[in-house]
């Protein structure tokens, strides 16, 4: 009998998982045969927009929900802000950038969550966006991580528009720093708005992925050379891509042997969900689901350092458990 937990693997793969470092840097040159399919176009380096809504002061800059539906942990968290019509407006297009980077389950958490990505979709769309695009660039087979996760059927039966890899053209973007000269996906620089959804599990380099560790998913081949300084790289990318909001799904959370996984016995069920305009504190609140003080994560404290936002857990407002 075929077990639905594992799944098709290259013998290359198989290898590369043999040590926790090797399967971090496989992350992206792993699934290398994902980038060949995918069309690369010559232009002038784009630049990276800033995605970003005025709030008044007084707004929360995160909130948390808790309970056992992962759509109404989204719904709580995104009203507690203000309500999506603070932040997405008629006749934009919208794109939402999951982690939908593995060939898992939802049971196993190494993809975000499909309840979450479905419940933004719908309520983007009913604060008047134009158009939802739900995608990422997958390290393993893209018609397969897209489906196992269950986020390609959740996001179309929501009414988005779901990119796989090979759907998408590459473009040259204006990247400072350890991602200079690499290209990003088209579709996010012609973006009026974008919503980074990361799911929160362990990672055997930076410790964690998050937030900014989500935006490797937006980049295009040589995105693997950024392990070999992945704090200092994921500050960069924190910098560079300033989201409309971050999602962070800790529905289910991937404790160890990530950010792959595979064995249940890795996986928490947390059943919470946090939405906010300050990465640093998303990716910081992240990191306390996984049992981590934001400040032994380097990223994190780099980020916080670089004025990109602050990691104080008191300024999540927490909204209980539903």
């Amino acid at each position: 009998m075929t077990d639905p937990y594992r799944p098709s693997i290259t013998r290359r793969e198989a290898a590369l998982r043999l040590s926790a470092a090797a399967v971090a840097a496989a992350a992206v040159g792993g699934g290398a045969l994902v980038f060949h399919n995918r069309r690369s176009v010559v232009a002038a380096a784009a630049p990276i927009p800033d995605w970003r809504v005025p709030l008044p002061a007084s707004a929360p800059k995160a909130a948390a929900a808790r309970g056992s539906d992962p759509g109404t942990n989204v719904r709580r968290a995104v009203a507690a802000l203000g309500g999506m019509e603070s932040f997405v407006h008629q006749g934009e297009v919208v794109l939402i950038k999951p982690n939908i980077g593995w060939d898992r389950l939802p049971e196993q958490a190494a993809n975000t969550d499909p309840q979450v990505v479905a419940e933004l979709v719908r309520l983007c769309l009913a604060a008047g966006a134009k158009k939802v695009i739900v995608t990422d660039i997958s390290c393993n087979d893209p018609r397969r991580c897209f489906a196992r996760s269950g986020i390609a059927a959740a996001a179309a039966a929501a009414g988005a528009e779901v990119l796989e890899a090979q759907r998408l053209r590459m473009v040259p973007a204006a990247l400072p720093g350890l991602s200079a000269g690499l290209e990003v996906v088209e579709e996010i620089v012609r973006a009026d708005r974008v919503i980074n959804v990361p799911v929160v599990k362990h990672h055997s380099l930076s410790k964690a992925t998050l937030g900014m560790k989500n935006w490797f998913g937006v980049m295009g081949r040589g995105r693997n050379r950024l392990h070999q300084d992945i704090n200092r790289a994921l500050a960069e990318l924190g910098a560079t891509f300033r989201p409309t909001l971050t999602v962070v799904d800790a529905t289910r959370v991937l404790v160890a042997n990530g950010p792959v996984g595979g064995s249940l016995a890795d996986v928490r069920a947390v059943g919470a969900v946090a939405a906010g305009t300050d990465p640093v504190l998303c990716d910081a609140w992240g990191a306390a689901q996984l049992g981590l003080a934001p400040g032994s994560l380097p990223f994190v404290e780099d980020a916080e350092r670089r004025g990109l936002g602050r990691a104080d857990l008191a300024l999540v407002k927490e909204l209980g458990t539903s």
